[in-house]
């Protein structure tokens, strides 16, 4: 048995059919993760939503921020464009069915066989893996629970600006969710950061932190797969595997095998952009 994980999809179906083919995906045998953000910008979200779904037990998927952003379209019964890339699945006849599915997967995978935490976005540098796998249970609780419409509705926004446990209510689940599923750096004072989406270089001079260089607590030998950051080299920092290589942008899509002594890497040239 062979475990991929794979970098944000976002909709290019046809690229993830071609990256399966390359790593000769058996789904009687292989597993896949997905690290989150299946839909938006790309041109076929309802099919990919299908696919992952239709693989059953065989895959795993977190959830990430555009996942998200359907779920609350969705909540809030607002209308879209007919161009959206969204608007196909909020108009299929199995809209419900995929819903109800996309919103009942995790914000955290973590496999303690292997060692290795899936996540979106990233983890607070205050957070241990265990306390990070509490967190994330309590907002999927909220989305799995009788509030979620009023938790989409307060969803959006940047505050708070710092983790503490302190924290109750919209204001603690935004934080969980946006440190989940959009966190990229810190600011030099711990503050969290979400407006900046350069690479580190780009943002160095004001002062700006990747989190995996700000997770004190990550205990060994436990290794975090992350997507979420295009724009962040795909490779490895220290114990942390950044996968997401801008498919949707025209780069590549990355598999990550990681039940092996050493990850072995994958990807295909996804060609020029497909985003929307």
């Amino acid at each position: 048995m062979a475990v991929y994980v794979i970098g944000d999809v976002q909709g290019c179906y046809s690229r993830l059919i071609q990256l399966l083919d390359k790593i000769q995906f058996d789904q009687t045998r292989d597993k896949l993760w997905f690290c989150g953000d299946l839909v938006n910008r790309g041109p076929d979200s309802l099919q990919t939503l299908r696919f992952v779904r239709s693989l059953g037990d065989s895959a795993v998927t977190v959830l990430g921020n555009h996942d998200l952003h359907l779920l609350e379209i969705f909540h809030s019964r607002q209308v879209i464009s007919e161009s959206s890339v969204l608007s196909e699945i909020l108009v299929s006849p199995d809209c419900a069915e995929l819903i109800e599915w996309l919103q009942s997967r995790p914000l955290i995978h973590y496999d303690d066989d292997l060692k290795i935490l899936l996540v979106h976005a990233g983890i607070d540098a205050d957070w241990s893996i265990s306390q990070a796998m509490e967190y994330a249970g309590e907002l999927e609780q909220v989305l799995r629970g009788g509030t979620s419409d009023l938790f989409f509705s307060q969803m959006y926004g940047d505050l708070p600006e710092q983790w503490s446990e302190d924290l109750i209510g919209i204001e603690r689940q935004r934080c969980i969710t946006n440190i989940l599923t959009r966190l990229r750096f810190y600011t030099a004072d711990g503050r969290l950061e979400y407006q900046a989406k350069g690479s580190p270089r780009q943002h160095a001079s004001a002062g700006l932190i990747p989190w995996f260089e700000k997770n004190p607590r990550l205990e060994s030998p436990v290794r975090i797969v992350f997507g979420h950051w295009s724009t962040l080299k795909a490779g490895i920092y220290g114990r942390h595997f950044a996968i997401d290589s801008g498919c949707v942008w025209g780069h590549r899509l990355i598999a990550l095998r990681v039940d092996t002594a050493e990850p072995q890497w994958f990807d295909i040239r996804c060609g020029k952009s497909q985003a929307h």
